[in-house]
């Protein structure tokens, strides 16, 4: 399978023909390449994107709106197809594929279809002098939009349809490893009748093709999901040339779990927050600290219900946990486990590589689970993105408030009580972006999304996506 760039409405092959391996995780082997763009590419793309950019800035609310919504439409249409492709590429399984990512990839496009028809500006009138204030939201131009590998498509979609609702032209590049949905949404761009060069989609790594869409020096904004020390060098990059930025980057997000939480619903919803795609999503609560009297309790139910787990193969209808993404990165997930012991943990479930029947190659972990002493320790400093969390027990609300804070990470937590007071004081003082109160995952697309510290700047989603995606210009009448 070889995949293109895809640049003002056509299928093309990079320049200067440098071409990467693209491997499936489950079985551990190349069944394709993508090409590796270069500073040509990108300013390729780029020129597609400024010709089509004073047309399609122009072009009117409902069209907009009506072609947005056809490519909702068509990627609901395409499901199946879609979810075989990201569970190829990507290790998950593909009932989560299906359940998850490809439904949101359309909704985020469906949103964002309506929202732009109620994307309302600001006016005030000075009482006393005769004038008239009034806000004008006009399209940035071309922007660059970066996405991750964990969530391709659903979070793919999640930058570019803001953007092109909002009248704006994209250059993007989806991860290097996790190609196959954003190249296929090229397809479905074309036939859903998105004008040629509104979306250009350049593939390569991001020593190459992401550094060349930051530096471009006519590229205006960049939105970024990724590594924080990725995140930084794109802020040192950009923010020099004055570029906007939207950066969500990592998060090592706590499980704060006090005795009266419902017992039942958390057990469940905390396995399912620990390992759900492989451990491999920026709010994983992947570090769990339970209330010192039901400490014990938990620990052998949580280890029952992950050791019913199953791992294997993300196209068999029962996998709970599929492969992970890379060889790379199934090696940086084990040099976490392995420091376990030093760092003063104790695993109490799971650490081993699991070989899958058929599969016998893939990038196959069993969910982990290790017991620690003190949050001070790399397992609960350092973002591992894997399926592995820690546990620890903690006696009193202040106690684990700090543990929960004393982290270099703001994404996300979530709090399970039910106690009104404790959720409206622990709200308030996580420095967090996000917090869930006896429920982990819950999106309303309406809402703003992102971290504080080193998980980000900026905002993400509902309103404040297309705030980004635009530039508001102040217009002062007086009269008499």
């Amino acid at each position: 399978m070889t995949i293109k760039n895809y640049i003002n409405g056509e299928f093309i092959a990079p320049i200067k023909d440098n071409w990467i391996d693209n491997y499936n995780p489950s079985i551990g082997e190349v069944y394709g390449q993508i090409p590796n763009s270069t500073k040509e590419d990108v300013a390729k793309a780029y020129e597609a994107a400024e010709k089509a950019f004073p047309t399609w800035s122009n072009t009117t609310l409902a069209e907009r709106s009506r072609i947005l919504l056809n490519i909702a439409e068509k990627i609901s249409e395409k499901l199946d197809a879609l979810a075989n492709a990201e569970a190829k590429d990507n290790g998950k399984p593909l009932s989560l594929a299906k359940a998850i990512d490809i439904p949101r990839a359309s909704s985020n496009f469906e949103f964002f279809a309506n929202a732009i028809t109620q994307f309302s500006s600001e006016a005030h009138e000075t009482v006393g002098l005769n004038a008239m204030n009034f806000t004008l939201r006009q399209s940035i131009g071309v922007v660059g939009c970066i996405s991750p590998w964990n969530l391709p498509l659903y979070l793919f979609t999640w930058k570019i349809a803001p953007a092109i609702a909002a009248g704006n032209c994209v250059v993007a590049k989806p991860s290097e490893v996790t190609p196959m949905t954003a190249y296929l949404i090229g397809e479905i761009c074309n036939e859903a009748g998105l004008p040629k060069g509104v979306l250009n989609i350049v593939h390569g790594l991001g020593t190459t093709t992401g550094q060349a869409i930051i530096e471009h020096p006519k590229i205006k904004a960049i939105s970024f999901t990724g590594g924080t020390a990725t995140g930084a060098h794109i802020a040192r990059t950009a923010a020099p040339m004055f570029k906007k930025l939207s950066l969500e980057l990592g998060g090592k997000n706590p499980n704060i779990i006090f005795a009266d939480c419902d017992y039942d619903k958390m057990l469940v919803t905390t396995v399912r927050s620990s390992f759900a795609n492989q451990g491999q999503i920026c709010l994983c609560g992947s570090r769990i600290f339970v209330e010192e009297s039901i400490y014990e309790r938990f620990k052998k139910d949580f280890i029952k219900k992950v050791a019913e787990l199953k791992v294997g193969s993300p196209f068999e209808t029962d996998t709970n946990v599929g492969a992970l993404v890379s060889k790379a990165h199934l090696e940086k997930v084990k040099s976490y486990i392995a420091i376990a012991e030093e760092e003063g943990g104790k695993i109490v479930f799971g650490g081993e590589e699991i070989e899958v029947e058929n599969f016998e190659n893939g990038y196959y972990l069993q969910p982990t689970i290790i017991e620690v002493t003190s949050n001070q320790c790399k397992l609960n400093q350092e973002e591992i993105f894997g399926p592995v969390v820690t546990m620890m027990p903690f006696k009193t609300e202040a106690e684990v408030l700090e543990m929960a804070n004393d982290v270099r990470y703001g994404l996300s937590a979530t709090l399970w009580t039910q106690n009104l007071n404790r959720t409206m004081n622990f709200s308030k003082q996580l420095q967090v972006g996000i917090v869930w109160v006896n429920t982990w995952l819950l999106r309303d697309l309406r809402t703003p999304f992102g971290g504080m510290k080193a998980s980000g700047v900026g905002r993400e989603g509902g309103l404040e996506a297309l705030r980004f995606f635009t530039e508001p210009k102040n217009v002062c009448i007086q009269y008499n």
